[in-house]
């Protein structure tokens, strides 16, 4: 007869109550977006589908969605440009300061965002700089950077320099060997860094709210709508945009696994 073991259990329990209390929210969100509420959204009054086939119908929350989107989109595009061509030089170049540049970069991840936020804002009023869509788009460029030269710096680490060597002595100019040979090898490092600075981007409130203005973005209009309910319009943008990410990395782990699974046959 086996003994009773508190241990054997312990983890599946404690893992269970983790993810059931991490997904609490996430199905709040997801089953008050079916909501018929009126002016608020904190009752249950009923299932319908109007409030996901008129999502727009509800003032202010899809400006507030397009701005989030106009402004992550730009903002990872000219941070993970940047941060790319930084890590590169810090992984692969020797020059002065460089150890001093290294330290500054990993700043902005270990300041508080209250503090930041309130810097950059101080900073943008000194200019006497106009707070709105652009200000906002400065501010997270500047915080998104560290994240991506992190991200991009440890994979370019890792590459071996003998397949960059190979391509030289193949006669490659210096720019085909990049577009050829460390591109390729660098894209899942800055696709990964890509990704990430869009969601730090699009999630983020505290610096935006110092240095937007009267812009509205959708976390800012979250915050606002929360007194009265978020407005189930609100909820449905949020559960689409948790579903898609669902999608996206459900898709990108069925490649993996068929390219891992075609590699091995052959």
């Amino acid at each position: 007869m086996k003994s009773f073991s508190l241990g054997r259990f312990a983890l599946p329990v404690y893992a269970v109550i983790a993810f059931v209390y991490l997904l609490i929210p996430i199905a709040y969100t997801f089953v008050f977006s079916f909501n018929n509420s009126l002016k608020t959204n904190l009752i249950w009054r009923g299932f319908t589908l109007d409030k996901w086939a008129n999502v727009c119908q509800q003032q202010g929350v899809c400006e507030a969605f397009g701005n989030s989107i106009l402004i992550g989109v730009i903002s990872t595009v000219f941070a993970t440009t940047l941060g790319t061509m930084i890590a590169i030089a810090l992984v692969r170049y020797r020059f002065k300061f460089r150890s001093a540049v290294s330290l500054l970069l990993f700043l902005p991840m270990a300041t508080p965002e209250v503090v930041l936020g309130a810097g950059l804002a101080s900073q943008f009023f000194s200019l006497g700089a106009q707070k709105g869509i652009a200000t906002i788009i400065i501010a997270h460029i500047m915080f998104c950077l560290s994240f991506v030269v992190v991200t991009v710096k440890a994979r370019v680490a890792s590459l071996d320099p003998a397949l960059e060597e190979a391509g030289r002595d193949l006669y490659g100019s210096p720019s085909q060997v990049f577009w050829k040979i460390t591109f390729p090898l660098l894209l899942p490092g800055i696709m990964a860094a890509a990704l990430l600075s869009f969601a730090l981007s699009f999630d983020d409130f505290i610096i935006t709210n110092f240095n937007s203005g009267s812009a509205m973005t959708f976390p800012k209009y979250v915050y606002t709508a929360a007194a009265r309910g978020i407005p189930a319009e609100a909820n449905v943008v949020g559960s689409g945009v948790f579903l898609l990410a669902i999608a996206i990395v459900i898709s990108i782990q069925v490649r993996s696994a068929a390219k891992a699974k075609r590699l091995r046959r052959s």
